[in-house]
C-alpha cells in the first residue's frame, strides 16, 4: 500500500492490480530458450482485466487444435472456457474472472486427430494431494520473509572456503505424527523440529528430497509431475516458504534435489503433452529410459531448456533456496546410459555424448551461478567425465561441486571388509586423494547407500554389534578428515540399523541404547570440530590443505594424515586404526616439533567405545626419523581408534 497526505491525514491506497498477459516479446524469448521469467506468464496467476479480478492461464501446447480450461469452478465443463493461441511458439492463454485461490483445474487439449488429453499444468505452483492429479490455483505473493540477513550475505561468501556439512533428509519419513494416517508433519511443524536438531548436531545445510510434486511416494520424488509445485503432502507453497525462512533465520542453508534427467510418464504429466512429444524426444531411443520406465527431456528444444532453467530460478527467487543437487547427471551426458545396443542413437559425430545436454548444463550454470554467485549447483555424476566442476563460461559443465561417487564406493567396500582382509584393499582408501584436485568434491553417504538390500551404514560394518559401531566411528572420522565437503543421509548419524523406508519414520527409539546415543554424540563432536577449524574445509581441492603422514601402513591397516590451512596456524592430525588390534608404543611422524593436544578419541566409553589403552591428552613430539619426518609422537594406540590431535 502507498501512503498519501490529504488535508493533514494519511490515507491508505490499494496497490495497483497487475494485468498478466503474454506478449510478442515473451513468445520470442521463450522460443529462444531465454525467457527466465516465463513461470510468471505460464501457469495460473492472479490478474485484473476489464475491471474484474480473476485468473490468467497460460500453457505451451504447440500441436494442439484447441485448449480449454476446466476445473471445480465450472463443474469441469469442457466447453465453457476456450483458450486463445498467442504468437507462433504454441502458447495458449485465457483470462477467467471471479475464480478464487484454492480451485482445482486442468487443461483439456484437443489434438488435431480428435483425441482429448487431460493434463495438469506444467507451471502450476500447487497441486491436488495425491491420488488426485489436478493443479491448484494459488498465490505466491504475500509471505513476509525474515531471512534478510542470510540472503544479504549469501552471495558475498566464497562457499568453496566455507564448511559445508549436509544432512540429506526426506521429510515424510524423518519423523511421523503419532496420530495415524500418513503421519506427515507439515512444512511448518517439520521446520520447528528439524531446526533444533540440525543446530544441536551442527550441520550447515539440509538437502531435501522429493519437494517437487510427484504422484508416487515410493519414487522418493525422483519421478516428477509438478516441477513448479512444492508437494502438497506437507502443506502449501507458503508453508514451504516458512520452512526455508526458518532454516535461514537459524543459519542453515537449503539444497533441493532437482531431477532434470527424466520425468514421470503418468497420463496427467508432461509426456505427450499435447498429443505429441513436446517435452521428450519422439524417438524412444532418445526419449525413454528403458530401465526406469521414464521419459527423457529433449534438450535440443529451446522451450524445454527454458522450462528447466527458469525452474531453478523459480526456486531461488520465490523460495530462497541455496542450491540444487542435480540427480543422475551421468544419464543425461551419455546417450547410451542404461541402454543396450539398438536402444540408443549416436550423436552427429558418431559418439555417445549427449551434446544437447552438455550445452544445457553450460547454459544453466552460466545463468544461475552468474546471477546468484552464492547459489550451489551440485552434480551427482558417477563417471570420469572431465571438468564437471568449472568456472562458468569455460568448456567445462560449470557445476559448483560434484558428488565423489568413486570415494563413496571405495569407502563402503573397504569398511564392510573383515579387518583381517583390509590390508589387501588398503589403497582403495587413499586412491581418492590421487585425483582430488580434478574437481571440487562433496563426499556423499546418501540414501542410495542404505536401501535396496545394501544395509544401513552401521550394518555394513563387520563384527559383533559393538564392533560395528566402533568401525563406523572410525569410518566417519576418516570421512570428516578427508578433503571434500560432506553429506550424510538422515539416521546414519545415530546408527539407524534398519534400511531406510519412506513408509516409516527413523528408528528414534534406538537413542535409548548407549551405542546409538554415543554414535550421535560422536558425530556431533566431529561436526563441531569440522566447523571450528578452517584447516578442515578451507583448502579442499589441492594438496595445500592435506598431507599424508603414512598412507602405506597396510599390514596394520592404520592411516595417518593432517589437515592444514592458509589462514590459521592450527592444524589437525588424524590417526586411524582400522583393526581391533592394540598397538603399544606406536610412532607417528609429525610435521612440527610441538605438543599435540588430543581433541577426540573414538574409543571413549561415552561414545560407545570400549576404552582400551588410555591416550594422553597432551603428547610432546620427540626428535627422530619416522614416516620421513624429523620428529614423531609415540602412544599406545587402542583398537578401532580414531584420534584427532590439534597442533
Amino acid at each position: 500500500m502507498a501512503d498519501k497526505k490529504r488535508t493533514g491525514k494519511t490515507v491508505k491506497t490499494q496497490p495497483e492490480k497487475e494485468t498478466v498477459f503474454v506478449s510478442k516479446d515473451d513468445c520470442y524469448l521463450f522460443g529462444q530458450g531465454t525467457h527466465y521469467d516465463i513461470y510468471k506468464k505460464l501457469g495460473a496467476h492472479k490478474s485484473f482485466e476489464n475491471g474484474q479480478d480473476g485468473i490468467f492461464f497460460g500453457v505451451w501446447a504447440p500441436n494442439a487444435a484447441a485448449v480449454h480450461v476446466i476445473g471445480t469452478f465450472n463443474g469441469w465443463n469442457e466447453d465453457q472456457y476456450p483458450m486463445t493461441k498467442v504468437g507462433d511458439v504454441g502458447i495458449w492463454t485465457a483470462f477467467i474472472p471471479g475464480i478464487q485461490e484454492g480451485e482445482l483445474y486442468k487443461y483439456l487439449i484437443h489434438t488435431p486427430d480428435g483425441e482429448k488429453v487431460y493434463k495438469a499444468d506444467p507451471y502450476a505452483n500447487s497441486a491436488e494431494l495425491r491420488p488426485g492429479t489436478a493443479s491448484r490455483i494459488t498465490d505466491l505473493n504475500g509471505y513476509s520473509w525474515g531471512d534478510g540477513k542470510w540472503m544479504g550475505t549469501r552471495d558475498k561468501k566464497n562457499y568453496f572456503k566455507e564448511p559445508i556439512a549436509i544432512y540429506e533428509c526426506h521429510i515424510g519419513s524423518w519423523m511421523k505424527h503419532p496420530d495415524g494416517g500418513d503421519g506427515f508433519y507439515n512444512y511448518r511443524e517439520f521446520a520447528d523440529r528439524i531446526v533444533s536438531y540440525l543446530k544441536e548436531m551442527k550441520f550447515t545445510h539440509i538437502e531435501l528430497m522429493g519437494i517437487a510434486e510427484h504422484p508416487f511416494d515410493g519414487s522418493w520424488g525422483y519421478q516428477v509431475t509438478g516441477y513448479y509445485a512444492p508437494t502438497s503432502r506437507y502443506g502449501t507453497p507458503k508453508d514451504f516458504m516458512y520452512l526455508v525462512d526458518t532454516l535461514h533465520r537459524n543459519g542453515i542453508g537449503v539444497i533441493l534435489d532437482w531431477v532434470p534427467a527424466h520425468f514421470c510418464p503418468d497420463a496427467h504429466g508432461l509426456g505427450r503433452f499435447d498429443g505429441q512429444c513436446i517435452y521428450e524426444d519422439p524417438d524412444p531411443r532418445r526419449g525413454e529410459h528403458p530401465q526406469w520406465g521414464t521419459k527423457i527431456f529433449n534438450f535440443s528444444k529451446p522451450e524445454v531448456k527454458n522450462f528447466l532453467i527458469a525452474n531453478v530460478l523459480y526456486w531461488i527467487r520465490e523460495f530462497h533456496v541455496d542450491g540444487i543437487r542435480v540427480d543422475a547427471v551421468a544419464s543425461m551426458l551419455y546417450l547410451d546410459y542404461g541402454k543396450e545396443a539398438g536402444q540408443w542413437v549416436p550423436n552427429i559425430n558418431g559418439g555417445n555424448e549427449n551434446l544437447d545436454a552438455i550445452v544445457f548444463f553450460q547454459h544453466m550454470n552460466s545463468v544461475v551461478r552468474g546471477s546468484y554467485p552464492g547459489f550451489m549447483t551440485i552434480a551427482e555424476e558417477s563417471t570420469a567425465w572431465p571438468n564437471v566442476t568449472s568456472d562458468i563460461g569455460t568448456s567445462g559443465l560449470g557445476f559448483s561441486y560434484k558428488w565423489n561417487m568413486g570415494w563413496m564406493h571405495d569407502f563402503c567396500e573397504y569398511m564392510k571388509l573383515d579387518p583381517v582382509m583390509r590390508k589387501g584393499s588398503h589403497y582403495s582408501m587413499t586412491f581418492a586423494m590421487s585425483y582430488n584436485s580434478a574437481e571440487k568434491y562433496i563426499l556423499p553417504l546418501s540414501h542410495d547407500e542404505v536401501v535396496h538390500l545394501k544395509c544401513s551404514m552401521v550394518e555394513k560394518m563387520p563384527g559383533y554389534q559393538v564392533d560395528k559401531y566402533s568401525n563406523l566411528r572410525v569410518g566417519y572420522t576418516f570421512m570428516m578428515g578427508h578433503c571434500g565437503k560432506k553429506l550424510l543421509f538422515m539416521g546414519q548419524e545415530f546408527g539407524q540399523e534398519r534400511e531406510w523406508s519412506e513408509a516409516r519414520e527413523l528408528d528414534w527409539f534406538l537413542l535409548q541404547n548407549p551405542l546409538n546415543k554415543g554414535m550421535q554424540m560422536y558425530f556431533a563432536e566431529l561436526l563441531k570440530i569440522y566447523r571450528k577449524y578452517p584447516c578442515m574445509y578451507e583448502i579442499d581441492d589441492d594438496w595445500g590443505g592435506f598431507e599424508w603422514i603414512n598412507a602405506d601402513d597396510k599390514d596394520r591397516s592404520i592411516y595417518s594424515f593432517y589437515r592444514k590451512s592458509a589462514t590459521s596456524p592450527k592444524c589437525l592430525l588424524f590417526i586411524l586404526n582400522m583393526t581391533p588390534v592394540e598397538y603399544h608404543g606406536y610412532r607417528v611422524g609429525v610435521p612440527k616439533n610441538k605438543t599435540y593436544k588430543l581433541l577426540l578419541n573414538s574409543t571413549e566409553e561415552k561414545f560407545g567405545g570400549l576404552g582400551g589403552a588410555p591416550v594422553s591428552k597432551s603428547i610432546k613430539s620427540k626428535i627422530g626419523n619416522c614416516d620421513y619426518k624429523d620428529q614423531y609422537i609415540e602412544l599406545d594406540l587402542p583398537p578401532y581408534a580414531a584420534l584427532i590431535f590439534e597442533f
